[in-house]
Protein backbone atom coordinates (compact mmCIF):
# COMPACT_ATOMS: atom_id res chain seq x y z
CA UNK A 1 0.00 0.00 0.00
CA UNK A 2 2.47 2.39 1.01
CA UNK A 3 4.52 1.53 -2.26
CA UNK A 4 1.42 2.98 -4.37
CA UNK A 5 1.09 6.45 -2.55
CA UNK A 6 4.90 7.15 -2.85
CA UNK A 7 4.43 6.52 -7.04
CA UNK A 8 1.85 8.65 -6.92
CA UNK A 9 2.81 11.54 -7.18
CA UNK A 10 5.83 10.44 -9.67
CA UNK A 11 3.23 9.34 -11.88
CA UNK A 12 0.48 11.91 -12.31
CA UNK A 13 3.60 14.36 -13.11
CA UNK A 14 4.84 12.33 -15.38
CA UNK A 15 1.81 12.21 -17.24
CA UNK A 16 1.63 16.21 -16.87
CA UNK A 17 4.84 16.38 -18.65
CA UNK A 18 3.76 13.65 -21.36
CA UNK A 19 0.54 15.41 -22.09
CA UNK A 20 2.08 18.73 -23.01
CA UNK A 21 1.62 19.59 -26.57
CA UNK A 22 5.25 19.20 -28.33
CA UNK A 23 5.11 23.33 -29.25
CA UNK A 24 4.97 24.06 -25.49
CA UNK A 25 8.16 21.38 -25.11
CA UNK A 26 9.87 22.84 -28.39
CA UNK A 27 9.36 26.24 -27.06
CA UNK A 28 10.95 25.72 -23.63
CA UNK A 29 14.18 24.44 -24.39
CA UNK A 30 15.20 26.90 -27.30
CA UNK A 31 13.82 29.86 -24.81
CA UNK A 32 10.50 31.27 -25.03
CA UNK A 33 10.60 31.14 -29.46
CA UNK A 34 13.75 33.49 -29.24
CA UNK A 35 15.23 32.47 -32.83
CA UNK A 36 18.66 30.78 -32.84
CA UNK A 37 21.67 32.50 -33.02
CA UNK A 38 23.26 32.51 -36.84
CA UNK A 39 26.55 30.87 -35.52
CA UNK A 40 29.67 31.57 -37.90
CA UNK A 41 33.48 32.30 -37.61
CA UNK A 42 35.91 30.30 -37.67
CA UNK A 43 37.91 29.34 -34.24
CA UNK A 44 41.27 30.39 -34.29
CA UNK A 45 44.79 29.78 -32.46
CA UNK A 46 47.69 32.19 -32.76
CA UNK A 47 51.60 31.62 -32.30
CA UNK A 48 54.33 33.95 -32.64
CA UNK A 49 57.91 32.86 -32.26
CA UNK A 50 60.34 35.44 -32.88
CA UNK A 51 59.35 36.65 -35.79
CA UNK A 52 57.50 34.01 -37.09
CA UNK A 53 53.99 34.07 -36.88
CA UNK A 54 51.44 30.66 -37.21
CA UNK A 55 47.47 30.34 -36.90
CA UNK A 56 45.43 27.78 -37.07
CA UNK A 57 41.80 28.06 -37.79
CA UNK A 58 38.65 25.43 -37.15
CA UNK A 59 35.39 25.94 -38.62
CA UNK A 60 32.94 24.05 -36.65
CA UNK A 61 29.89 25.75 -38.31
CA UNK A 62 27.73 25.19 -41.47
CA UNK A 63 28.99 28.00 -43.50
CA UNK A 64 32.50 28.87 -45.06
CA UNK A 65 34.69 31.25 -43.51
CA UNK A 66 37.32 33.55 -45.42
CA UNK A 67 39.85 33.93 -42.90
CA UNK A 68 43.04 35.96 -43.24
CA UNK A 69 46.05 36.74 -41.03
CA UNK A 70 46.97 40.21 -40.63
CA UNK A 71 50.81 41.39 -39.32
CA UNK A 72 51.92 44.59 -37.88
CA UNK A 73 55.65 44.44 -37.25
CA UNK A 74 57.43 46.50 -34.34
CA UNK A 75 59.91 48.02 -36.44
CA UNK A 76 58.90 51.37 -38.51
CA UNK A 77 60.79 50.12 -42.05
CA UNK A 78 59.43 46.41 -41.30
CA UNK A 79 56.55 46.27 -43.84
CA UNK A 80 53.49 45.19 -42.43
CA UNK A 81 51.44 41.63 -43.91
CA UNK A 82 47.99 40.31 -44.43
CA UNK A 83 48.19 37.28 -46.02
CA UNK A 84 45.54 35.96 -49.31
CA UNK A 85 41.98 34.95 -48.21
CA UNK A 86 41.38 31.35 -47.45
CA UNK A 87 38.59 29.88 -47.63
CA UNK A 88 37.77 27.65 -44.27
CA UNK A 89 35.03 24.90 -44.90
CA UNK A 90 32.85 22.73 -42.54
CA UNK A 91 34.72 21.04 -40.24
CA UNK A 92 37.75 21.88 -41.51
CA UNK A 93 41.13 23.36 -40.15
CA UNK A 94 43.48 25.64 -42.17
CA UNK A 95 47.00 26.56 -41.77
CA UNK A 96 48.08 30.41 -41.79
CA UNK A 97 51.85 31.82 -41.71
CA UNK A 98 53.00 34.68 -41.75
CA UNK A 99 56.82 36.72 -40.45
CA UNK A 100 58.42 40.01 -39.94
CA UNK A 101 62.58 40.94 -40.74
CA UNK A 102 62.45 41.84 -36.61
CA UNK A 103 59.70 41.33 -34.26
CA UNK A 104 55.88 41.16 -34.35
CA UNK A 105 53.93 44.12 -32.84
CA UNK A 106 50.54 42.49 -33.03
CA UNK A 107 48.40 39.71 -35.31
CA UNK A 108 44.63 39.05 -35.72
CA UNK A 109 42.47 37.03 -37.80
CA UNK A 110 39.55 38.76 -40.20
CA UNK A 111 36.56 36.49 -40.65
CA UNK A 112 33.94 36.92 -43.82
CA UNK A 113 31.20 34.72 -44.89
CA UNK A 114 32.09 33.02 -48.56
CA UNK A 115 29.41 33.49 -50.83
Amino acid sequence: MRLSRSLAPVTVAVALVLSLPYDALSHARVGHGKPAPDLFGAECRTTVTGSHVVAYCHNPYVDTDRVRLHIECARWWDIDTDSAPVDTAPAMTVRLTGRCWKEVRSVWISHQKAR
